[in-house]
């Protein structure tokens, strides 16, 4: 897996290009074409500069409709359309982590229940993707972690990069986890003590994705059965692999 670098902003914790990993028959994805984040609705100053030179045209906002009111959405820039999909998918505080289990356990049972119920988003979302249209593309949620983990990681399967990889840029979020920790601690405010720690283990990932395909054969095939066309897969190894 070729390194991923992730920019630094002062307010943007978990923005990187998803680009330069090895998909099918050795062709790289494309860089430039698909970044990830957390949600970018505090973009200012200096960050709002920095974010303008990778000359987004769409983002993609995965956030509940109650997260989007609560924050805000992306500042408006020139020539950026925004498009809100929500993958429908219960509260995690209905299932509250215990402080001691098996995280990677956890977050895996969690991204399983938002593949089943939020099949409809998910669809539309890697439409979106497949659309080249929109390229290039930002998608986030709100920690950039667990709803956009789950749609870069379905995106970059059926590009043909390996699990090892999709989990090894997964796991990235970790360190931007603890970095928002950092920030969100000078707000006053306090996270909500049944989310779990904002950690990204690899096997979190490699759980899903082999649990995905026992279910459904390959990733391509929940895709399908989520509403994805074979038009659209074919779209994204068009426009996201070299």
């Amino acid at each position: 897996m070729d390194s991923i670098e992730v920019a630094q902003f002062d307010t943007l914790f978990n923005f990187r290009d998803v680009g330069g990993l090895a998909g099918h028959d050795g062709r790289a994805v494309r860089s430039g074409r698909l970044f990830r984040s957390d949600t970018p609705h505090r973009l200012a100053g200096a960050d709002r500069t920095a974010f303008a030179a990778f000359g987004v045209r769409t983002v993609l906002d995965l956030r509940r409709p109650y997260e989007v009111e609560r924050d805000g959405r992306i500042p408006d820039f020139a020539g950026l359309t925004w498009r809100h999909i929500h993958p429908e998918h219960a509260e995690w505080d209905k299932t509250p982590y215990q402080p001691g289990a098996d995280l990677a356990r956890y977050l895996a049972d969690r991204y399983a229940d938002l593949a089943s119920t939020g099949t409809a988003g998910l669809a539309a979302a890697i439409g979106l993707i497949a659309d080249e249209t929109n390229a290039p593309l930002l998608v986030h949620c709100v920690a950039g972690k667990d709803r956009t983990g789950i749609v870069c990681g379905l995106t970059l399967a059926v590009l043909g990069v390996s699990d090892a990889d999709i989990a090894t840029d997964y796991a990235l979020s970790t360190a931007a986890g603890e970095r928002f920790r950092a920030w969100f601690a000078t707000t006053g405010r306090a996270i909500h003590p049944a989310l779990p720690p904002l950690s990204c283990p690899k096997e979190a990932m490699l759980l899903f994705l082999a649990e995905l395909r026992d279910r459904y054969g390959t990733v391509e095939g929940y895709l399908r059965h989520a509403g994805v066309t074979d038009a659209q897969v074919a779209a994204l190894r068009g426009h996201l692999l070299e």
